[in-house]
């Protein structure tokens, strides 16, 4: 299956996501997210898109985790799709920027409690003395918050990944793949050319 070029890569990715979520996937939001620390070093883990929109892809994460701390360092980040059943990638590459406290707040409603929980409860990235301490801050959080809302906590918030380029490619016969690639210019359209596979 060759890949049809678009004018605007959103539209190529709005239907590239749709057949992912209609191939029955568990997690066709997931990406793996590479962020670079201070020193320069690396590192790369999946995390869940929550929200895809013209300007760009949203995610949610404890602001003291450490690709919080990475991408207050060097705030750009490249983000990754692989939706194998379908014989699909998707990369992605740009500038990052804080979603709002209001898209925060509005996204965090939405959340199960006990997720909203856990976001009090854990201590992201840091050393964990034992499952079941965790298990206790839980409980106790539960018992604190019984009969209310739990609001957004004040480390808790999440990050837009403003594409400069984004690339699709599918798979083909014999690695003949498709691949295409889109860069936005200075004035902020969107070029778009073919590569070799």
């Amino acid at each position: 299956m060759t890949i049809e070029a678009h004018q605007d890569p959103c539209d190529l990715f709005d239907s590239w996501w749709q057949d992912a979520r209609n191939a029955g996937m568990k997690y066709p939001n997931a990406v793996s997210l590479a962020t670079v620390d201070a020193e320069g070093m690396p590192a790369v883990r999946m995390v869940l898109v929550k929200g895809v929109e013209p300007r760009g892809f949203v995610f949610y994460t404890n602001l003291e985790s450490v690709k919080a701390t990475h991408l207050a360092a060097n705030p750009r980040a490249a983000l990754c799709y692989y939706w194998d059943i379908l014989g699909r990638q998707v990369r992605v590459r740009g500038p990052v920027e804080s979603v709002t406290d209001e898209e925060a707040d509005a996204y965090f409603a939405t959340r199960p409690r006990i997720s909203q929980i856990g976001a009090w409860a854990s201590a992201q990235s840091r050393p964990l003395e034992s499952r079941e301490a965790l298990l206790a801050r839980v409980k106790t959080l539960e018992s604190e918050y019984d009969g209310r809302d739990v609001p957004r906590p004040p480390h808790w918030s999440g990050y837009r990944v403003l594409p400069v380029q984004i690339e699709f490619w599918q798979e083909g016969e014999y690695r003949l793949h498709d691949r295409v690639q889109y860069n936005r210019t200075d004035g902020g359209e969107w070029t778009c050319r073919f590569l070799n596979p």
